[in-house]
């Protein structure tokens, strides 16, 4: 069988990923044999790209949001010139190897983005559209165009079932994102068999219309590479829609016995079918991870294209340089993370006497950081006048221009996280989102892959407990703090008053490589006066001594966080009373107190100090690792109830009372 130059060069892709998944004998076929051809015609004709600099800031962004197809990506990379050898194709989901199950973002040159649970990957795109227009907003000038970019997700039935694609497919609509396109690799089956289980009644191209979005569809999406072509070229003239490509396919193309079936969406072809496969696809059966001289020649001329675009972006970014010097240079600090001199010199401290909430201290904060970043922008899930987290004067974020730093994500609490996670992943912007806290379960998904990839996006709850009060139970997290707690590389403040509020926030932008979680009140908290106790700056080492009376009088150690502290310390007073003396401890973050020396924990938490007592308006699973067998947890192992917050808090036993009388008792 004579191929064509494009044929073998898809083909190719083809080969490389069902040799790999075979070699593996785990895998997904389907999906690299049904959607190579759109792959391949994006990535040859459209993407702006240079393997040899995968960083280059004015790259297109191409997300694999259907990640269990990732030997597709992995083929491509390798082909393109990207720096992922042969060998580690050969090594597909081995330990150790650039080529695990999913893609990995940071792990392998050229992943955008950690794809794999569904619909991720479609709202991190979203993300970094929205990434795109900003920074287009700051640094571009006149003739100058150096921050523009096109997104691009492939994505599958499986994505765009899941809610979050929804959510943020609406919010990219809104936005007008004219430079995000999806390819929908529409092969109508998943891996229980064909989508009419489930996904049949609904019309997916006139969903995304209703949505602001235009759409183009590719009848045949296996062989007809021109119309593929043309309407990629249709979704790019778009500059006021985002772009829906539904390109249908045939799952497993090739495959004489398992094309089209559930069958080959996620087992290896088997050697037998393997054979049948590559002779169909005119490939040699006898070799294993063939690449001909052709086809590398077709990979080769691709490549030295795709570097003269960065040759003329270069060209252009100089005499920006030149004629720019200081928004050059901000740029570039704003790419590595660096922020302006004095840039927390605004941050207010509070004085005892200004009694607040938590969250009203943090809206103070955020926005005398937002006047110091440009690059600092975010949104809240409907509820800034609640959460405080408006940026004042900033504006409405516009999808079109990229003014605007308050970016309304609606109630779209899911697709909040992940498209701040795009925003993250794109670079050179800092972002936050805002919700109540027991909407971080809405979440999850997306702060669980922020922790796994490192991103430094800052995520604000408000509503911390059940001193939400008369909202009830449904509204007052008691098990949220435990589970952020046991997230790795998820660091959680909550902070006792206003001034370790403003320590948290400096933690939280020091952070280049992981996110943060600033867990903040409603209720008014105490501004706890530094004079005469432990300095908020504590707050940084994760727990602090904040008040002892006589230490060399001192028997035991009371632990708490947030707005507990104050009772913390009203509970030691009153043991005080008896001549019995106890430390107070200020933990706003486990996580932090973890990593620090041993000698600065034992300052803390001394050994010979059994008596410990903690109290938190939360679970009380988890302290042992700070109270010990002997030490006693208060806390709320129930569900709350719709009361004001004073009441609740007596009724569960969050008192003074009950600390001494629990100190008593030790």
């Amino acid at each position: 069988m004579t191929l064509s130059k494009d044929d073998l060069a898809i083909n190719t892709i083809r080969g490389l990923a069902i040799d790999a998944i075979q070699k593996a004998d785990s895998g997904h076929p389907g999906l690299p044999l049904g959607a190579a051809p759109m792959a391949y015609v994006l990535w040859s004709q459209f993407l702006k790209h240079n393997p040899k600099n995968p960083q280059w800031l004015d790259r297109d962004r191409f997300i694999l949001s259907a990640g269990h197809g990732s030997m597709l990506l992995y083929s491509l990379l390798h082909l393109f010139g990207y720096d992922l050898p042969l060998e580690e194709v050969k090594n597909f989901r081995q330990w150790g190897s650039k080529t695990p199950g999913h893609p990995e973002f940071g792990h392998t040159a050229g992943v955008e983005a950690t794809t794999g649970p569904l619909g991720q990957g479609a709202a991190n795109a979203v993300g970094m559209a929205i990434a795109e227009r900003k920074l287009a907003n700051l640094f571009n000038r006149p003739n100058f165009e150096i921050i523009d970019h096109h997104t691009y997700a492939l994505v599958s039935d499986g994505d765009l079932m899941e809610g979050v694609s929804a959510e943020a497919a609406s919010l990219a609509g809104h936005l007008k994102l004219g430079k995000l396109i999806y390819l929908y690799d529409a092969n109508d089956i998943t891996l229980d068999g064909p989508t009419t289980l489930a996904f049949s009644t609904e019309n997916v191209a006139k969903r995304y219309e209703s949505y602001g979005w235009h759409v183009e569809i590719v009848k045949n999406g296996d062989t007809d590479y021109s119309a593929i072509s043309k309407a990629i070229v249709n979704a790019k003239s778009e500059i006021e829609k985002p772009s829906l490509i539904i390109v249908k396919t045939t799952i497993g193309f090739g495959s004489p016995n398992k094309k089209g079936t559930s069958g080959v969406h996620g087992s290896p072809l088997g050697m037998d079918e393997l054979a049948l496969t590559k002779k169909a696809l005119g490939l040699n059966s006898d070799l294993s991870f063939e690449v001909s001289d052709a086809a590398k020649k077709t990979f080769s001329e691709c490549i030295e294209a795709a570097a003269a675009e960065e040759d003329r972006w270069n060209e252009l970014y100089s005499g920006y340089k030149s004629k720019y010097p200081e928004l050059a240079k901000s740029l570039d600090d704003a790419l590595a993370g660096k922020f302006p001199h004095g840039w927390d010199s605004e941050i207010p401290k509070f004085k005892p006497g200004e009694d607040q909430a938590t969250r009203a201290a943090s809206g103070k904060v955020l926005n005398a950081i937002a006047k110091k970043i440009p690059i600092f922008f975010g949104g809240d899930a409907d509820l800034s006048v609640s959460t405080s987290t408006k940026i004042i004067e900033g504006g409405s974020f516009n999808g079109l221009t990229g003014e605007g730093r308050n970016i309304h994500y609606g109630v779209r609490e899911h697709a909040m996280g992940s498209i701040a996670n795009g925003i993250a992943y794109h670079g050179g912007l800092r972002s936050f989102t805002a919700t109540f806290f027991c909407f971080a379960d809405y979440m999850r998904p997306a702060l669980r892959l922020a922790a796994m990839n490192h991103l430094p996006v800052v995520f604000v709850f408000t509503h911390d407990s059940i001193g939400l009060g008369e909202d009830g139970p449904t509204h007052q997290p008691v098990e949220h703090l435990l589970s952020l707690r046991s997230m790795p590389g998820l660091v959680t403040l909550r902070p006792a008053d206003p001034n370790e509020t403003t320590h948290a926030w400096r933690v939280a932008m020091s952070r280049k490589f992981g996110p943060t979680a600033l867990v903040l009140t409603r209720q008014k908290t105490t501004v706890l006066d530094q004079s005469v106790m432990g300095s908020a700056e504590g707050t940084a080492r994760g727990a602090y001594v904040l008040y002892e009376k006589d230490a060399s009088k001192t028997e035991g150690i009371i632990l708490a966080t947030g707005s507990e502290v104050s009772i913390a310390l009203a509970g030691a007073k009153k043991l005080e009373a008896s001549n019995k003396y106890y430390r107070v401890v200020s933990m706003p973050s486990w996580e932090l107190f973890s990593i620090q020396s041993n000698d600065y924990r034992e300052k803390v938490l001394p050994k010979k100090l059994t008596k410990r007592i903690s109290i938190e308006a939360g679970v009380t699973l988890g302290w042992e690792k700070w109270i010990g067998d002997e030490g006693v947890a208060i806390g709320v192992d129930k569900y709350g109830t719709s009361a004001p917050d004073k009441i609740i808090y007596e009724k569960y036993g969050l008192t003074p009372d009950a600390i001494a009388s629990t100190a008593m008792g030790l």
